[in-house]
């Protein structure tokens, strides 16, 4: 798997490479190597082109193809791969549902045979029938082509479906980090604890014991010092609130940002 992390303060690496301050060639190059698949697929998609047209648009910015045929021929491809029958490559956006409209967004993605693509939400916008279909069309490419994905959602579900390595954030900063089996196993950080018991759980004679958060949400635009979730953490103390806490590893690859750890059962 690729990766795409902080090497140094100000600095991100990709594959090893600084591309913190990438020439106006160089990032033309990394857009190519990094695509995105938008939420919401039907305004992330022009409403003037046709299906084909909307899949070519990334194969005609990076003069991927040579002549109309290839192009053509491309397009199919992709389609095909997306699972898009061929009889859609004239239809538009309006024309289709959110599924069809979501497999275009992952054909755009696909054009440039990216190694890493950022999936914003891809499945919050469809009807949980079509979610599965299309987390399925994802991790299938994943095996096929070796992608890597960085999967951003707020549904727990999905995070334990697709996710190898699971980073929890809050306010803008990383609260847990650790392998998916171990989150939903382990969670350390009150944060991670209370979204793990807001996930229904269709047993209805299961026992529960809901974590219910409460206090004020602290600002995301100017927050205070200390933790950004010390006004609704229970186990909060004056250090919480007067340093931010940083990452610690409590384990194998189990990293967590948070003072009293010890203090939590």
């Amino acid at each position: 798997m690729l990766g795409l992390q902080p090497a140094t303060e100000g600095k991100v690496t990709f594959e090893g490479r600084d591309i913190t301050n990438l020439k106006k060639r160089e990032l033309r190059q990394m857009h190519k190597e990094m695509q995105l698949i938008f939420q919401d697929p039907f305004s992330s998609l022009n409403p003037r082109l046709c299906v084909s047209d909307l899949i070519a648009e990334p194969l005609k910015t990076f003069r991927l193809t040579h002549g109309k045929r290839e192009m053509q021929d491309r397009v199919f491809e992709l389609m095909d791969t997306v699972g898009l029958a061929k009889r859609l490559a004239f239809s538009y956006p309006h024309e289709l549902d959110g599924g069809r409209r979501q497999r275009i967004g992952i054909a755009r993605a696909l054009a440039v045979d990216p190694k890493f693509i950022v999936c914003d939400e891809p499945v919050s916008a469809l009807d949980v029938s079509i979610q599965a279909q299309v987390l399925n069309l994802l991790q299938d490419l994943q095996e096929e082509r070796g992608l890597t994905y960085m999967f951003i959602t707020h549904d727990l579900s999905v995070v334990r479906h697709i996710s190898d390595d699971i980073l929890v954030m809050y306010l803008g900063t990383v609260v847990e980090k650790c392998g998916a089996r171990e989150l939903f196993l382990q969670p350390r950080h009150p944060y991670t604890r209370g979204l793990l018991s807001a996930i229904p759980n269709p047993d209805i004679d299961a026992p529960r014991n809901r974590i219910i958060m409460q206090g004020e949400l602290s600002s995301p635009i100017e927050p205070k010092p200390g933790c950004r979730f010390a006004n609704r953490c229970p186990y909060a103390t004056e250090v919480c609130r007067e340093s931010t806490p940083a990452l610690r590893e409590v384990g194998d690859g189990h990293t967590v940002a948070c003072h009293n750890l010890d203090s939590i059962e």
